[in-house]
This record gives C-alpha cells, sequence and structure tokens, in this order.
C-alpha cells in the first residue's frame, strides 16, 4: 500500500472518531459509498480533492489538517 494514502486513511478515521461519525454517516454526507470510506481509511485508494475537501467540510478541519506530516510517511 501506498504510505501517502495509509497516513492520510489513518488522519481520516482519527478525526471522523474524534468527531463521533459513523462511516455510514459520512459517507452519506459525503455522497460517496460506505466501502469507499472503509478503504480511504485503510488506504486502500488515492482519493481526488474534491474527497478530501467534501470529507474535511464533514469533519470540521481544513483539508490541510488531514494531511500527513513527511515524518508520517
Amino acid at each position: 500500500m501506498d504510505k501517502l494514502a495509509k497516513a492520510l486513511g489513518e488522519r481520516i478515521r482519527v478525526q471522523r472518531k474524534a468527531c463521533r461519525i459513523s462511516q455510514d454517516a459520512l459517507a452519506l454526507a459525503c455522497n460517496i459509498d460506505r466501502s469507499y470510506v472503509g478503504r480511504i481509511e485503510r488506504g486502500e485508494v488515492n482519493i481526488t480533492v474534491v474527497k478530501l475537501y467534501r470529507i474535511a467540510a464533514e469533519l470540521s478541519c481544513d483539508p490541510s489538517y488531514l494531511l500527513p506530516e513527511v515524518s508520517e510517511l
């Protein structure tokens, strides 16, 4: 798996749980499939910038907050 996608997915998962939002609720709010949210969080897919912004908006954070630091890669 790509390290960047995996690190991004982990940061999304942590923020989603901090917001107490289920994968189902996040997927519905972002208009994406729930199984795709799971794949994002596991780092199995590379998401588009549009999806990153949608997810960040639903998680009440700036998209840059979800991007991993270089040291995480």
